[in-house]
């Protein structure tokens, strides 16, 4: 039985069968004829009528013939499973047409690349390929991290939604102690109809997880090939396929990506009215309370911010400064003017839009963090006394004492919770975060923080309202905490960026922005624990971040003694 015309290495031999290669161009023309040479630049079995063109062509000259024994005696070479064709004639790639960025069968180096100054032989170029490792694959690997995070996220969806749903029943439960004979109905009413969006979202998510895997074995398979050839095949095959197969790899990584900025979170919750009202009607005319599906596109809410460079200005020692100033505490005021916190010389400084100092007041103690209560209005911790202090900053950069707050605890970094309270970080203190009251009055969360006890300027917090999460960055641990106050849970965020966290705030679209001193960045992160951006500052040793009202501008400042700046940045997202 006669071998079909494969290349060399594609069949091993069957004790008993006679191996017979035929003329592959032949072949190509429906035709069977036997095979007398054997061509190792085109890779190809030929009869010496097909053969003869090397002899006419002087493009082909320089090929390497030998007959077919001594070519079924070669190393087995790799299958490339027709990558190494040309699609229009069926031909081995023989050129590369640097102008245009084409392989080349002969055919078409003839034909169609006559006129291009820059077409030159693949064996002659195959050899600079060094790398053990294409880029091809890496780009399938990197979108194969992507594609498994969809999956992932898919996943974790349907157990949202699952939760979402559980969380519904223990609501309706609770309320229906109160009113029982209403809340019996409503329970099977409303489960009922966040069932339906329950099984109608998970057909949507399961088409989604669906398309999902057919682009994981997409990739899987590319990567397959790419790496059996990389590991196996010649120079000049590596070469073939990370030509041949840029275009089906870019696509895969392009239609993974859009799959991912796709992807949505769904959440499903139910709400009842404000003003609770019992009518005469059966449950199934009225239902107190409106049931809802949420969905939020991962994209919206995961967005690397952009840091553009506004002013900047060096921190110097003038009038009657003990030393040169340390701005332990910085929080831009309502109407864009910064206020900061000179420890090192007492000192409360107002700064306008051009970070030009327009305000200076001696105070009696050492500052240490401040935030902006209202349009005219400061609160200060103070580092030698229990003791929250108030200033009022007239629209004239007048500064003036207002009152003082006497607190039981040592407190540093401070924050705004809404508008009666402050979340507060404290020092020498086993309970890291606490609340207090713009009056004094002080509690703590219903929150499981670790029984550690901070000295000063070793951690900061800050507090995202939206979602009611507070944040606590820890020094000496190189480690960020993001706590859920709803559900008693929470992140710890590691990263190389991450190294001596310092100050934090809140950033656009509530991510969490944070000083990293050994690292000499800004680092946003998600609320999730996400890293999504890292910011190079040109300064050392940054101590204190805060963000404006609108989350238009940052302002950041350093501890590096001999070397103090302070630098303002325009948010873009």
């Amino acid at each position: 039985m006669a071998d079909s015309g494969s290349k060399i290495g594609e069949d091993d031999e069957v004790p008993g069968r006679v191996k017979v290669n035929l003329c592959q161009p032949c072949l190509s023309k429906d035709k069977q004829t036997g095979a007398d040479t054997f061509c190792s630049t085109c890779n190809e079995f030929q009869c010496n009528d097909c053969s003869n063109v090397h002899n006419v062509l002087a493009i082909l000259k320089n090929h390497e013939l030998v007959s077919v024994k001594e070519a079924n005696a070669f190393t087995t070479l790799f299958e490339m499973k027709n990558l190494d064709l040309c699609d229009q004639h069926e031909k081995l790639f023989e050129y590369f047409c640097e102008d245009e960025k084409k392989l080349c069968c002969s055919t078409c180096a003839i034909d169609n690349h006559r006129k291009c100054d820059n077409v030159v032989e693949i064996e002659k170029i195959a050899g600079k390929i060094t790398s053990p490792t294409s880029t091809l694959a890496k780009k399938l690997k990197a979108a194969k991290k992507v594609a498994e995070s969809v999956a992932r996220h898919v996943c974790s969806s349907k157990d949202q939604l699952a939760h979402d749903v559980k969380e519904i029943h223990e609501m309706i439960k609770h309320m229906r102690n109160e009113v029982i004979r209403m809340f019996d109905d409503l329970e099977d009413t409303v489960a009922k109809r966040a069932k339906i969006l329950q099984r109608e979202t998970l057909e949507i998510l399961s088409k989604k997880q669906t398309q999902n895997e057919k682009h994981l074995a997409d990739v899987t398979l590319c990567l397959e090939t790419i790496e059996s050839i990389f590991k196996n095949g010649t120079p000049v095959q590596k070469y073939i396929a990370e030509q041949k197969m840029e275009s089906n790899v870019n696509a895969l990584c392009r239609n993974i990506k859009e799959d991912c900025q796709k992807s949505e979170t769904v959440n499903i919750s139910f709400h009842f009215d404000e003003t609770l009202k019992l009518p005469p009607l059966p449950i199934t005319e009225y239902v107190p309370g409106q049931l809802l599906l949420k969905s939020t596109r991962k994209g919206d809410f995961d967005k690397a911010m952009k840091l553009t460079p506004v002013s900047a200005i060096v921190l110097k020692k003038t009038g009657d400064d003990i030393n040169k100033p340390f701005y332990t505490g910085i929080d831009f005021l309502h109407d864009g003017r910064l206020v900061a916190m000179d420890y090192i010389n007492k000192k409360c400084l107002v700064y306008n839009e051009k970070l030009e100092k327009v305000g200076s007041f001696k105070l009696s103690y050492y500052p240490l963090s401040v935030v902006a209560v209202s349009e005219e209005e400061v609160a200060i911790t103070r580092g030698d006394e229990y003791n929250i202090e108030y200033l009022h900053v007239s629209k004239s950069n007048e500064i003036t004492s207002r009152r003082t707050c006497k607190v039981k605890t040592k407190y540093d970094s401070i924050c705004l919770k809404d508008d009666k309270q402050f979340v507060v970080g404290t020092f020498d203190e086993p309970r890291p975060v606490r609340i207090v009251s713009f009056k004094g009055e002080e509690r703590d969360f219903k929150v499981k923080f670790p029984n550690k006890t901070y000295p000063i300027g070793s951690s900061a917090c800050t507090y995202i309202k939206s979602c009611d999460k507070v944040v606590i960055t820890d020094r000496d641990e190189h480690t960020v905490y993001i706590y859920d106050i709803k559900t008693d849970t929470r992140v710890l965020v590691k990263d190389d960026q991450i190294q001596e966290p310092c100050g934090a705030a809140v950033g656009p679209s509530d991510t969490v922005l944070v000083c990293c001193r050994n690292t000499n960045c800004i680092v946003q992160i998600s609320q999730r624990g996400q890293i999504l951006s890292s910011y190079k500052l040109d300064m050392t040793y940054p101590y204190e971040v805060c963000v404006s009202r609108y989350k238009s501008f940052l302002v950041v400042a350093n501890n590096c003694p001999g070397n103090m700046k302070m630098q303002k940045f325009k948010i873009s997202c």
